[in-house]
């Protein structure tokens, strides 16, 4: 996959580009690069690629805008990378659609780390079911089987955690979830979604299996933003 995987850099300062740009390349991938976000935009639209690395604070589109107007066409992986910390701004950039979020100042190993896993991910939607040999999804009875046992899911539990399974390693803010849940469930507050995670993890753990795998892990929380699925690592 590293070998013919293509990684789009949108970065406007030249010297962090070009460690991105280098660090990609030592890994196997190509690479191209803009340093403006509306000329980006015009080659997302023209060019395919695997995985987009993308700076929030550009000239010509900022990064929030620029993934708003991705998300309109595609479905490429976006690492935003920003050094607003701030939680509101971390949330903005996944909400705009982007997958993940790295903050400056980083580690370019770490980076790495996260270009693999999203294209990892990538990979896994792009072929029939991501987790047929873990998780099985029936959307015709909304209902999830672990290891051919069916999880005594509510219809709110099925709607989150089929969403969470379909894009493993995706990092979903919880807002995003209260969306996933339904439209009655949009002005509720945090703590809902936390609820609703704590009753899915019992109900995984609650099946009985011979496997050392801890499969209510593969529901992880990310500190201060939500939640993702993350496959164990021997599948």
């Amino acid at each position: 996959m590293n070998s013919i995987a293509s990684v789009l850099v949108v970065e406007d300062d030249h010297k962090i580009a070009q460690v991105l740009i280098d660090y990609l390349q030592a890994s196997g991938y190509q690479t191209a690069h803009c340093d403006n976000g509306t000329i980006a935009l015009q080659r997302l639209r023209s060019e395919a690629f695997d995985l987009l690395l993308l700076d929030r604070m550009l000239p010509g589109m900022d990064g929030v805008a620029l993934c708003i107007a991705l998300r309109q066409f595609s479905t490429v992986p976006v690492i935003m990378l920003t050094a607003m910390i701030e939680e509101d701004d971390k949330l903005d950039g996944l909400e705009a659609g982007a997958d993940d979020y790295v903050c400056k100042p980083f580690s370019p190993r770490e980076v790495m780390a996260r270009v693999k896993a999203q294209l990892r991910r990538s990979l896994l939607s792009n072929n029939a079911e991501p987790s047929s040999s873990l998780f099985e999804i029936n959307a015709e009875n909304m209902s999830i089987t672990l290891q051919g046992q069916v999880l005594a899911l509510t219809p709110v539990e099925y709607r989150l955690f089929a969403e969470l399974i379909k894009h493993p390693s995706r990092v979903y803010s919880r807002q995003q979830l209260l969306n996933v849940a339904s439209e009655d469930y949009r002005e509720s507050g945090d703590r809902t979604i936390d609820a609703h995670i704590k009753n899915i993890r019992k109900k995984i753990t609650s099946v009985k299996s011979t496997s050392t795998i801890a499969f209510a892990d593969c529901l992880q929380s990310v500190y201060g933003v939500g939640y993702r699925f993350e496959l164990p690592v021997s599948y």
